[in-house]
């Protein structure tokens, strides 16, 4: 990879990284296996963070020729350096981000639908945990007539039970 290319990607690299909220994706984690995983997803991302910053950002220190020649030379440094000058470093042509980006794309969609799904079933929970709680705390003083006005349903199926003249057995 030559010295600008490589260069321009670990600064892309740094830029993007800058914008991953870290953080914020932590507060969805539940399990401890999640959050193990993550840490170790972010720990990988910081160490080929950091590779890209010191190994391609560096640019190659020039030849000094002029020192060679006084030890070696003018015909066998002219000759290395006409070699060094005639190489040509092959620019990268990505080929594989446009055979994903759709791909990831449609994750990202599917992601965010998911998401949604996630916070409907999170706000739903949330509120049967809450009467849960209620009943819990009134299950002591409640009658069968405050139940059944909550449940109309369940009198309705005990009321079927009893006009049909099935007990349970």
């Amino acid at each position: 990879m030559s010295g600008a290319a490589g260069k321009k990607i670990a600064d892309v690299t740094f830029k993007a990284s800058k914008n991953v909220d870290w953080d914020g994706m932590a507060k969805f984690l539940v399990t401890d296996d999640a959050r193990r995983e993550f840490a170790n997803l972010r720990r990988s991302f910081d160490e080929v963070n950091q590779t890209l910053q010191t190994k391609f950002s560096l640019e190659p220190e020039p030849i000094d020729w002029d020192y060679y020649r006084k030890g070696l030379g003018n015909k066998l440094v002219d000759m290395y350096k006409e070699a060094f000058d005639s190489i040509e470093i092959p620019k990268y042509v990505d080929k594989v981000t446009p055979e994903y980006k759709p791909k990831f794309d449609a994750l990202l969609v599917e992601l965010k639908e998911a998401e949604q799904k996630s916070l409907k079933e999170s706000e739903r929970l949330e509120k049967e945990i809450a009467d849960v709680q209620e009943l819990k705390q009134k299950l002591s003083t409640m009658t069968a007539d405050e139940y059944f006005a909550k449940h109309p349903e369940l009198k309705k199926k005990f009321d079927d039970e009893i006009r049909n003249d099935y007990w349970g057995y």
